[in-house]
């Protein structure tokens, strides 16, 4: 397994001090299973690398918004990068705070602008002039000054999946780097905006620091022609997007990570600039799993397939980006023949598949994990199929705990009626 918290013991794969067995028999399947321990180890690999520095985490909860999830980083101090009001909402809800919360995104409307200035977030990455003149109006309604960083596109590859990329040209996202200083100007000429940071985030899934120190030694050129023309840039944030380990990747160590990027920002003259970190895959990514069962084993002409109850409506990454994640028995087993299969689901979709030519030693009624799970994968989820989401579960040492209860059939339409006569 791709983190400790995931183990075998006596040939049954455990979660802590838990049999994964026991909690799919507990609580059904498929089920999210995340591991307190290693949402605690990421985020204080993070904590630690910044301690005695200026710098502060802001938790991307795009990747899993789960509120037992939050919960575990509020309470170690994490601030939290949003990207709607609904996910404001999980941030209160979960004991964050609105003044630790950044704002995100490419389309807010003037409604989620509104909320969040009433609660107070810290700061709005901003991405494009239109999106300026809106919150502008939307501040002056309201009598306040709204804090605001421009999300600066660097047209860096990140190299990475090209859906996950986000810091090139021909992406939606930022304000391109040839229109910053412009862009700037036209945010501190209005009244009731406040230019206090600039930024950027290139994508997601990255597995090498040069893109980041490429992205960075162009934000920072820009930081010195908008002081000069009288801005103060308070903070400078880094976005998120560091990989993790789903197959045989080899990411840099989170400290290592956190460090260079500081010591970057540092060695120009920078250091007196917060930073901020917006981290969500690598602090969430390993911490999960999805546990599945075996329904049928269908041998194919040129296939064998291993039919399991879990689909691309519980899992998307795999179908939308050919994603691979790890897949193991939970029960280890001598007695059965391993075979080639692909792992799929009873969606009615050739792309409902989960793992393609995998090597197991698995029968009918087995369970198995799918790795690497805790990331983008229950917040994508969907009822497709009229499926009912998952059920999560967080194991903390021995003790296991239903934290988002498994839907019924009946809340899928529960809101729906049908047309008078």
């Amino acid at each position: 397994m791709s983190d400790s918290a995931f183990h075998y013991a006596d040939g049954v794969l455990h979660v802590e001090g838990v049999s994964a067995a026991s909690l799919a028999e507990q609580f059904g399947t498929p089920l999210y299973v995340y591991s307190r321990d290693a949402l605690t180890r990421a985020y204080r690999a993070y904590a630690d690398a910044c301690a005695g520095r200026k710098a502060k985490i802001h938790v991307a909860i795009k990747a899993n918004s789960n509120l037992a999830v939050l919960n575990v980083f509020a309470r170690m101090g994490a601030g939290f990068d949003i990207v709607s009001a609904g996910e404001l909402a999980r941030v209160i809800a979960a004991g964050g705070r609105a003044e630790d919360t950044v704002f995100s995104g490419v389309g807010k409307s003037a409604a989620e602008m509104r909320e969040a200035l009433q609660l107070g977030v810290k700061c709005f990455n901003v991405e494009s002039i239109p999106e300026l003149h809106v919150l502008n109006h939307v501040a002056k309604a309201l009598g306040k000054k709204a804090p605001v960083s421009l999300r600066v596109n660097p047209d860096v590859g990140p190299k990475t999946h090209p859906y996950i990329s986000t810091g090139l040209k021909a992406n939606k996202f930022g304000v391109a780097f040839s229109d910053a200083r412009a862009t700037y100007a036209q945010a501190h000429a209005m009244d009731n905006l406040e230019v206090v940071g600039t930024g950027c985030h290139i994508g997601s899934q990255i597995t090498e620091i040069s893109p980041y120190l490429d992205a960075l030694d162009k934000v920072l050129e820009l930081v010195e022609q908008i002081e000069a023309d009288g801005m103060h840039i308070h903070h400078v944030d880094v976005g998120g997007g560091l990989g993790i380990t789903y197959n045989d990747e080899t990411p840099p160590d989170i400290g290592e990570f956190v460090k260079t990027l500081l010591d970057h920002i540092k060695k120009p003259g920078h250091g007196q600039r917060e930073v901020y970190f917006e981290p969500g895959r690598s602090l969430v990514g390993n911490a999960g799993a999805l546990l599945t069962r075996v329904e049928y084993l269908k041998p194919g002409e040129e296939k064998n397939f291993a039919i399991v109850d879990a689909a691309m409506n519980d899992l998307a990454r795999p179908a939308m980006y050919e994603a691979f994640h790890r897949i193991v028995p939970v029960v280890e087993r001598r007695d059965v023949k391993t075979q080639t299969y692909d792992v799929v689901g009873p969606v009615c979709e050739s792309g409902d598949w989960l793992g393609r030519d995998r090597d197991l030693t698995v029968g009918q009624g087995d369970l198995l994990a799918i790795c690497s799970a805790g990331a983008y994968g229950f917040t994508m989820s969907s009822n497709y199929n009229t499926r009912p989401r998952a059920a999560e579960v967080m194991v903390n040492g021995a003790r296991a705990r239903v934290v988002r209860k498994r839907e019924e059939v009946k809340q899928l339409f529960a809101g729906e009626s049908v047309m008078p006569d």
